[in-house]
């Protein structure tokens, strides 16, 4: 086993633009206090360990910790992991385990609780079937060491080992049904903060762990997040210092520059490099329109990216027109096939695709099932049924709350098309082959290949991208998978969105990592 340097780490991730470290707020920790924090929708689940919804990832962190931490250079700083080694041939990752460490029901956090979290992780995770397909065993040799040991290379799997990520849970709390452990709604964990209570609709409340490893830490006496479905009314909690903390982009952007005149908030962008999200046309491939390449390949001409940004986004988004984010430099293609705005062709596509116009003016009608997330969700909507609209394609809208749309979409998949947004990752492997991958194809979980798409020459590519240490060789598999994607068109990724935090100004110390929202926050104080 040799020790993974910094420069061995950085050449396997390949990432690209992962932002620059900016020092967190110089001062002195303050003790006390109780940080409100919003978050929008309610999250299904208290745990990332099966799910992957947003919301999820920013309360999950604060009791349930990982292995690794990353700062805002995406450097790795240890966690339950205190040191770490890699074998020469990338298929033994080997971890010193932090001693004396207890979950918050007194047990001893030891080596057993890892090697259960990643075996849960592989099979129940929805990104964690292809980011730890590689794994065939976890060893245990002691109680304070757990070594990975994988079937073939995984160049990702360092930077997958976050709290948000690959959350490290206690194996005496999913020893039965991991679906219905009622950890998911009442967590134990081995974080700086430890679950009170959820009162669904109102906030979840977490409290100090009197007896957090590391002594001295959080600074913080609770934190309460709420759930605001009212969009105006997150940005006047905000606005009266109701509410301190906002991620995610908590209000619509056309109100953002009125909250940048209120002296006592400030924005910030970083802390979100670690999950670039892309807004996506997802296509049901059963549906007999649909299912048409023409007709999927006129929708993609009949949206206009350039309107998405300015209407939708007020200029806070940017073309992501691949199956791969641009703000991973290090494997988009830039020339990937493309599908400029032009009604014209895609009316003459419809044409050709055997749907004339109607009497009526119109071609077909289809449903559109819309990610009940935030407001941005419904104007993208509202455009997309605009847009299709005027090629002769009548849209109607579905407004359903969240746990409605999961079941429509990827349980019952009784949807026409959907618009959504996905993370990328740090790792196209991690983010984006879930949604391409055939063997991801998996009705009843969320944020899979909810098209249903498959095509043997891009599992192949994904496969081969997924175990290939070379980047040259890795770039080159991701360009040849967004080249057959975008010929392909099972969905049309439209834009991808800069998300962005409100968060009063006595919120000291944040971010710290390159996922600042899903942080710990065990290094967050309050200043007076």
């Amino acid at each position: 086993m040799t020790a993974l340097t910094r420069r061995h780490f950085t050449a396997g991730l390949a990432a690209g633009s992962l932002g620059l470290a900016v020092p967190a707020r110089a001062g002195t920790p303050r003790r006390g206090g109780t940080l409100t924090m919003v978050i929008q929708p309610e999250p299904p689940t208290l745990v990332s360990l099966t799910h992957t919804a947003g919301p999820t990832t920013r309360v999950s962190p604060k009791v349930t910790e990982g292995l690794l931490a990353f700062d805002l250079d995406f450097r790795p700083r240890p966690l339950l992991a205190t040191a770490w080694e890699v074998s020469g041939d990338g298929l033994r990752y080997r971890f010193a385990l932090r001693r004396g460490v207890r979950w918050h029901d007194g047990r001893s956090f030891t080596s057993a609780d890892v090697a259960h979290s990643i075996r849960l992780l592989k099979e129940h995770h929805p990104r964690g079937r292809g980011t730890l397909a590689g794994v065939v065993d976890v060893l245990t040799p002691d109680p304070h060491t757990a070594e990975i040991v994988l079937s073939r290379p995984a160049p990702y799997l360092l930077a997958a080992l976050t709290a948000s990520e690959t959350p490290i849970v206690p194996k005496h709390r999913y020893d039965g049904d991991v679906l219905g452990s009622p950890n998911g709604k009442a967590p134990i964990g081995t974080g700086p903060f430890v679950f009170k209570e959820w009162v669904q609709g109102s906030h979840i409340l977490y409290e100090r762990n009197p007896d957090y490893w590391d002594p001295g830490k959080p600074y913080l006496d609770r934190i309460v997040v709420r759930f605001i479905a009212d969009a105006n009314a997150r940005a006047v909690a905000l606005e009266t210092g109701e509410v301190l903390y906002a991620p995610d982009t908590p209000v619509p952007l056309a109100q953002l520059d009125a909250l940048k005149a209120n002296p006592s908030l400030r924005i910030e962008t970083r802390g979100y490099d670690y999950q670039p999200i892309v807004y996506r046309l997802e296509f049901n491939l059963a549906n007999p329109y649909f299912k048409q390449l023409a007709v999927r390949r006129a929708v993609a001409h009949a949206v206009d990216r350039s309107a998405i940004n300015r209407l939708v986004f007020y200029g806070y988004s940017q073309d992501a027109p691949s199956a791969i984010s641009p703000a991973l430099k290090a494997f988009h293609d830039p020339d990937a096939p493309k599908y400029p705005f032009d009604p014209k062709r895609a009316e003459a596509l419809l044409d050709e695709a055997g749907f004339p116009r109607g009497p009526d003016g119109l071609r077909f009608r289809v449903h559109h099932d819309y990610m009940p997330y935030s407001e941005a969700y419904q104007q993208l909507g509202n455009y997309t049924r605009q847009a299709l609209a005027k090629v002769g394609i009548g849209v109607t809208l579905r407004a359903q709350d969240v746990p409605t749309w999961f079941k429509r979409t990827y349980t019952d998949r009784a949807f026409d098309f959907m618009s959504n947004g996905m993370s990328h990752s740090f790792d196209p492997t991690v983010g984006v082959q879930r949604l391409y991958w055939s063997k991801n194809f998996r009705p009843g979980v969320p944020f899979t290949n909810g098209s249903g798409y498959s095509n043997p020459e891009v599992d192949r590519l994904l496969e081969a991208a997924a175990v290939e240490t070379d980047p040259d060789r890795r770039r080159a598999l991701f360009f040849a998978v967004q080249g057959q994607v975008g010929r392909d068109l099972p969905d049309v990724n439209l834009v991808t969105g800069a998300n962005l935090t409100i968060l009063n100004r006595r919120v000291a110390n944040h971010p710290t990592t390159i996922d600042g929202p899903s942080d710990t926050f065990a290094d967050v104080w309050l200043e007076a």
